[in-house]
């Protein structure tokens, strides 16, 4: 994990060019065993709510007691995708279950911590999936504030890497639909936003996305960040 001073520095970035809100993120199956890691996440989290500005974190799953010392630092959001429908889960990920996924949603809403879940268009699934997915979140106990769409960025390597790209329709009434049926969720324009023409992009928030995530770099490949 990079050190506390660097993420400071990057948030004070932000904040200096009208940030309002700034998100973090671990590569990380869960928080087990990562006692110091999480003190140095609540130290960034309180620094940077300091700064004026709300904070979300993703750091795979989580229990209810670090729910609990999250929300006490001052976190706003916790990001924790379902990625895509039950049944079509499996087939893709199997590093934890789909279960598992909803149990930390639970833990993050009991705290008090703003749920933010979405999912990925483009790992193979099809339409009825798209429907399976929006219809996990819509039926949570209470709606998400935020609900992210993501498009698989194709990384060479890896096994989705010959993926098709994910048709601009069928992204624009992922975005729709969750307007319609999540009428007070924040529906956000997230990975694979470079994929999409500027004209495409303008017609996504012309009517139904709300907000988009912004990146000041990325060294692997081109996803949300300059440019995009």
């Amino acid at each position: 994990m990079i050190s506390v001073e660097s993420v400071l520095s990057a948030a004070r970035i932000a904040k200096d060019n009208g940030s309002t809100r700034f998100c973090m993120g671990a590569a990380w199956r869960d928080m087990r065993g990562r006692k110091t890691n999480l003190k140095n996440v609540k130290t960034m989290v309180s620094e940077i709510r300091a700064m004026g500005m709300e904070v979300c974190v993703t750091l795979g799953m989580i229990d209810a007691e670090q729910a609990q010392e999250l929300k006490e630092a001052g976190l706003t959001a916790y990001n924790h995708n379902v990625d895509t429908s039950r049944d079509f889960y499996p087939k893709v990920i199997t590093t934890r279950s789909y279960d598992e996924r909803l149990n930390t949603i639970k833990n993050v809403r009991d705290a008090g911590i703003n749920v933010c879940t979405g999912g990925i268009l483009g790992l193979g699934e099809n339409k009825s999936d798209h429907i399976g997915l929006l219809e996990t979140v819509a039926t949570l106990p209470s709606h998400p504030e935020s609900f992210p769409v993501n498009m698989l960025v194709a990384i060479k390597g890896t096994p989705l890497e010959g993926n098709k790209k994910v048709e601009f329709e069928n992204m624009l009434r992922m975005v729709a639909t969750a307007r319609i049926v999540m009428p007070k969720t924040i529906v956000r324009l997230a990975a694979g936003r470079g994929e999409l023409s500027e004209e495409q992009q303008v017609f996504v928030f012309h009517g139904w996305c709300q907000c988009c995530f912004y990146r000041r770099e990325n060294v692997n490949y081109a996803c949300c960040g300059m440019g995009c």
